[in-house]
């Protein structure tokens, strides 16, 4: 009796929890979050398109600078490569393909479409992330979405709501399910029991969440740099092997936007509708714009002005998405793999393997497992901010060791209904965060304006 007790409130916790998720991770969400960029942009008046070439010399060039001004914990490089950190990682390598699978070529221009409005959405995040950021009782310079909405919107409720959901969703969107992601890589491609795999994880994880913020800054700035240059490098080497596919490639994701992609091969087909669908969804969450995640790690970067360290934001969404997600679409497509019927992060790997036989598929595993170490440092870094404005800087720790020791249970496939409920969680964290957008968008009008009459 108690076991079927227990099985039937299993089962309607898993209903309950689909049905939620149907909401928050379906096509309702999906439109706000892409409604909310195209209404940042417009408020904005194309900011990513005015000022472009002042977004590369801030970020690319800025890099270079050796005095930063401002408070902060960290510069505002090591702020955009924590946030990277988070970002990069399996939705780069197997969400591309994913969307490719489900929605053909025609996915990855919607793909772009998307990531064009995120970049404001993110530049809004990242400027009322700074300019509403508060001092923790440690001293520490501390900001993100339950700071603008308590302060600025005045909605504690709401802030309180995006930290519980946020510190929640940690646990699977950026623990156990990365560490599952590496420990398959590793598994199927060096035969590496998934068990060791985590406890590895654990153990370097420990080594870096443990030390606080700025061994955290500290490795992300040299790690993400160091490996998207890996991968990219690997990618941009089939490409040129490549290079008379090319152009066919970028004509089948213009053109497909708008016809679809009838069935070839292993692909079954797909219509405009599912393009726009998956597309759209990728470019989204690839890149967390509207999600408020990232703004948590910029809001502590040393900065004179909240509208500069927002032309970090841009660009990262240029970057992750743009920029990576693209090569990885487009070599995709001219090793021909897509039309095999694979999937996810197989999908890539058969890409690779092809353009770089017998080393293809190391490249691809090796990547997903340091890109997953990475998101699991910076998203660690997220939860605990959001953990310690609802507990208080003595929950801080407590969070790291259950963090720690989460990751080999992830690796081995574990506690799946956490993964269901956190992907749920991961969904509602965007709905107070989208909010304070829309409540406060004529702050951040009102600071950009500030900014460029001080340029």
């Amino acid at each position: 009796m108690d076991g079927g007790l227990a099985l039937g409130i299993t089962e309607i916790f898993g209903n309950f929890n689909q049905l939620l998720h149907d909401f928050v991770g379906g096509p309702v969400l999906t439109a706000a979050i892409l409604t909310t960029g195209i209404f940042l942009t417009v408020r904005c008046k194309f900011l990513q398109l005015r000022c472009f070439n002042l977004m590369l010399k801030e970020t690319i060039f800025g890099i270079f600078q050796t005095e930063k001004s401002g408070r902060g914990e960290m510069t505002p490089f090591q702020a955009l490569t924590t946030a990277l950190a988070a970002t990069i990682g399996t939705g780069n390598i197997a969400g591309v393909a994913t969307a490719i699978t489900l929605g053909g070529p025609g996915a990855i221009f919607w793909m772009w479409v998307s990531a064009f409005f995120g970049m404001v959405t993110k530049y809004a995040e990242v400027v009322l992330a700074v300019h509403y950021r508060q001092t923790s009782q440690n001293g520490m310079v501390v900001g993100g979405p339950m700071y603008f909405l308590e302060y600025g919107l005045k909605k504690r409720f709401l802030a309180v709501l995006f930290a519980l959901f946020a510190s929640l969703a940690a646990f699977g969107i950026g623990n156990m399910v990365q560490a599952n992601s590496a420990a398959d890589a590793m598994h199927q491609v060096f035969n590496i029991p998934p068990l060791l795999t985590g406890v590895v994880l654990s153990i370097a994880t420990a080594l870096v969440i443990l030390g606080g913020i700025q061994r955290v800054a500290a490795l992300t700035a040299k790690l993400i740099p160091l490996m998207s240059v890996f991968y990219l490098l690997a990618a941009l080497i089939i490409l040129f092997w490549f290079a008379d596919r090319i152009p066919a490639a970028f004509a089948a994701i213009i053109g497909n936007a708008f016809t679809g992609t009838a069935a070839v091969g292993g692909f079954a087909g797909a219509g405009v509708l599912q393009a726009f669908r998956f597309g759209v969804a990728r470019g989204i969450f690839t890149n967390e714009a509207g999600l408020g995640s990232a703004s948590i790690a910029h809001a502590t970067a040393k900065t004179d002005h909240p509208a500069r360290q927002g032309l970090w934001g841009m660009f990262e969404v240029f970057f992750d998405t743009h920029l990576v997600c693209t090569i990885t679409a487009v070599t995709i497509l001219v090793t021909g793999v897509w039309i095999e019927g694979l999937e996810g992060a197989a999908l890539t790997t058969a890409a690779f393997s092809r353009g770089l036989p017998g080393i293809g598929g190391y490249v691809v595993a090796l990547s997903l497992i340091f890109f997953a170490f990475s998101t699991l440092v910076a998203w660690s870094f997220y939860g605990e901010k959001c953990c310690e404005y609802l507990a208080g800087t003595s929950s801080v720790m407590l969070y790291r060791v259950v963090w720690i020791l989460l990751i080999p249970v992830g690796a081995m496939g574990g506690l799946r209904t956490v993964w269901a409920l956190a992907d749920t969680l991961n969904g509602l964290m965007a709905i107070p965060n989208l909010i304070g957008l829309w409540g406060l968008s004529g702050v951040v009008i009102r600071l950009t304006r500030e900014f460029f009459r001080r340029r």
